[in-house]
């Protein structure tokens, strides 16, 4: 089993769909690693050598921030806009849409379940 940057990648699957697993890596960069640890990306994982294992783990090291040290450069990212108030680190804090989404229909995901109010009923036109 290979073991890159702290994630197990799957064993029956393509290196460069298996790259994806680690956090930070994409379609794109998955593909753009593998041209760098000159590997093909049609070869499963089980069917990797050690050697090019190695390679596809050094290009990552040296070349890319992955998994703790991206996810904790993140969190310090939105924590500075939370401290420097501004309106991205306010809506992060008040765990709205953050990029400009509509919020008075849909952002259910981010607002959580509906909760009626009451007297907000439409009343009936009168003829």
């Amino acid at each position: 089993m290979a073991r890159i940057a702290g994630v197990d990648l799957p064993r029956q699957k393509r290196v460069d769909i298996a790259l994806r697993y680690i956090y930070g890596i994409g379609p794109a960069r998955a593909v753009e690693v593998l041209d760098k640890a000159q590997v093909a990306p049609e070869i499963r994982v089980k069917d990797l050598s050690e050697a090019e294992v190695g390679r596809i783990r050094a290009v990552i090291d040296r070349d890319l921030k992955v998994e703790g040290d991206l996810r904790r450069e993140v969190a310090l990212n939105i924590k500075r806009l939370q401290e420097i108030g501004s309106y991205r680190g306010l809506r992060h804090r008040r765990n709205l849409p953050v990029r400009g989404q509509r919020t008075r229909t849909n952002a259910r995901t981010k607002r959580g379940t509906k909760k009626t109010v009451a007297g907000r009923k439409k009343s009936k036109a009168k003829k």
